[in-house]
Parts: C-alpha cells; sequence; structure tokens
C-alpha cells in the first residue's frame, strides 16, 4: 500500500506512522507544515526506503495536484491543531486547516478509489448535553466563543466531508477522537496529561482550570491508532462518523492526583478561572465502533500513564 498521513509528524500521527512504516510493503508519505507537529517525532523512520516526508500546508491549494501525482491508495488526514494553547493563539490558521486543509484533500480524492480516514473531534459536541455522547448526538457549540475555530471548523469539516460523499461517492470514514494521549505528546501543547506530568516532574504548581471536577475519558494512543488501521481495512463505509475513545470517566482532579502520586512529586495542585466553554462532562459512547469492527480500548489507564511518564522523564 501507498499511505498518505497529513499531519504525521504531530503527536497522533507519528505514532500512526511508527504502527505503518513496520510493514515493509507499505510506502509511507508525511506532509506536514510542522506548525505543531515536530521532525524530530518521525527522526526515527528518515532513514527507511519505504518512507518520505514532505514539509507541506495541506490549505495551501497546489496539495491537490501535489497529491494526485502521489498516486496513493489510502490517506490519514490528522492535519490540524488539536491543542487549546495552539488553537485559542491561532484561530484563523486552525479553522483554515480544518475547512480549507478537508477541501483540499476532498478534491484530490475525487473520481478515485482512494480511502480516507479524517480525524474528528469529540469537541464538535461541544459542552454536551447528552451523556454519553453517541454519534447521533448534535452537539451543544458556541459558534462565536474562543473555541470556535476548532469546534466550528470540525464540524464544518465533517458538512464538507458528507457534501463530497452523497455528491461525488468519494470513500472517506469520520472519526470523532476523545482526549488521547501517550508518548510523543507535545509538552508544551497545554492539553491536561502533559500538562499535568511535566508541572509533577518540575514540582511545579500543577494548574487546573475551573472545580478539577469537570470530567474525561482518556485513550492511549496505542488504541486509538488500532482503532484508525483497523477502520481503514474493513469494507465498512460509514454512513455517519465514529466515535473513538475510552469511556473509562475520570474527573480532572482525580488525574492530578494521580499522576502527582505516580512521580512522588512535591507539586501542590493550584485552581484557575474556568477556561471558557469548556465541557463540563465527556465520555464517549462507542457502541458503533463495537458493532463496525469489533474493537473496544485495551489499555488501562494505569498503564498507559505509566508508559507516558516514562516517556516524558527520558525526554524532558
Amino acid at each position: 500500500m501507498k499511505i498518505l498521513v497529513t499531519g504525521g509528524a504531530g503527536f497522533i500521527g507519528s505514532n500512526l506512522v511508527s504502527k505503518l512504516v513496520k510493514n515493509r510493503e507499505n510506502q509511507i508519505i508525511v506532509l506536514d507544515n510542522l506548525s505543531t507537529g515536530a521532525e524530530k517525532n518521525i527522526q526515527e523512520f528518515q532513514d527507511n526506503d519505504n518512507f518520505q516526508f514532505f514539509k507541506y500546508d495541506i490549505t495551501d491549494y497546489s496539495v491537490i495536484d501535489f497529491i494526485k501525482k502521489l498516486n496513493v491508495d489510502e490517506i490519514y488526514n490528522l492535519a490540524c491543531p488539536a491543542s487549546p494553547k495552539y488553537y485559542l493563539n491561532h484561530p484563523i490558521e486552525t479553522w483554515e486547516s480544518s475547512v480549507l486543509g478537508i477541501r483540499n484533500l476532498l478534491e484530490s480524492i475525487k473520481g478515485t478509489k482512494i480511502k480516507m480516514i479524517h480525524s474528528s473531534t469529540s469537541e464538535v459536541y461541544g459542552d454536551a448535553l447528552e451523556y454519553p455522547q453517541t454519534e447521533k448526538y448534535w452537539g451543544n457549540v458556541n459558534p462565536i466563543g474562543v473555541r470556535a475555530c476548532y469546534d466550528e471548523g470540525k464540524r464544518a469539516a465533517e458538512s464538507l466531508i458528507y457534501d463530497y460523499i452523497r455528491q461525488y461517492n468519494v470513500d472517506v470514514r469520520v472519526i470523532r477522537i476523545f482526549n488521547t494521549y501517550g508518548p510523543k505528546m507535545n509538552p508544551l501543547d497545554g492539553r491536561i496529561i502533559s500538562n499535568f506530568i511535566m508541572q509533577a516532574l518540575n514540582n511545579d504548581d500543577i494548574t487546573i482550570y475551573g472545580t478539577g471536577e469537570q470530567t474525561r475519558s482518556f485513550c492511549f494512543v496505542d488504541d486509538t491508532i488500532d482503532f484508525m488501521v483497523k477502520l481503514m481495512n474493513s469494507n465498512n463505509r460509514n454512513d455517519s462518523p465514529i466515535n473513538v475513545g475510552n469511556p473509562y470517566e475520570l474527573t480532572v482532579n482525580y488525574v492530578a492526583k494521580y499522576i502527582k502520586e505516580k512521580i512522588g512529586s512535591s507539586s501542590q495542585i493550584f485552581y484557575l478561572n474556568a477556561m471558557s466553554d469548556d465541557p463540563v462532562k465527556r465520555k464517549p459512547n462507542i457502541d458503533k465502533a463495537k458493532s463496525y469492527i469489533d474493537w473496544t480500548p485495551c489499555v488501562s489507564f494505569e498503564n498507559g500513564i505509566k508508559l507516558t511518564i516514562e516517556y516524558f522523564r527520558n525526554n524532558k
């Protein structure tokens, strides 16, 4: 297979590449503009003769012809900033990567048999009024809030994808990724797990926005990657998005205390004002993933956190 991974130098993208490149019969091509990804994440693959990297921005209209010339069989689209720290500071670029980027990718596969997986997000549900969140839930999103560049950008991308499916019969499988963590996370990306681990390792204050009683469900990156590859290899052309996440729900307070204890840190937990439009409860319903491709997450929170702490310790 000739496989293109857009955003392949990012956290999830580079973990996906690590899995795909092990099959020597695959030829892996990565496109990334390195706005949030890092070339060091894919440095280990540079000497592989079945791997290529191109610094490219998928919002550039020229990417359509570039991808067509690559003549790939599959595309995994992970090219979008996903950390609040980035998209709150770069809202326009974030929206463009979601909407203009997917428009260009859809144009590049129109009229072909190329299969594509598009990474959407649980953020399309916003501050959900349904619990747990199923794929049929339409969401509760502030369209003009500070997070709208990401939330509404991803919602617009899904809308465009299903218009292309109806009009051009493209084969795109949309997945809604819930909180994912693991090795190769950017230690400065502002996400809960990376923040808490780095603060605890440095014995700095562990900062929690709001009361800490808001909940999240964390999925280890290996489970997310297994889901993506399994879905790509399936014959199911999904008629609607599919949630991918771990339904094991935890409060932010619990996560902070657990990480502090496992590291043996002297950090104190410090509370800041809640972030605007921050969801109160986040838990995926994964019944569709189970029935479509017989997938459930395997890595426990305890084991996943252990592996993630080890990674940050070794790369501090």
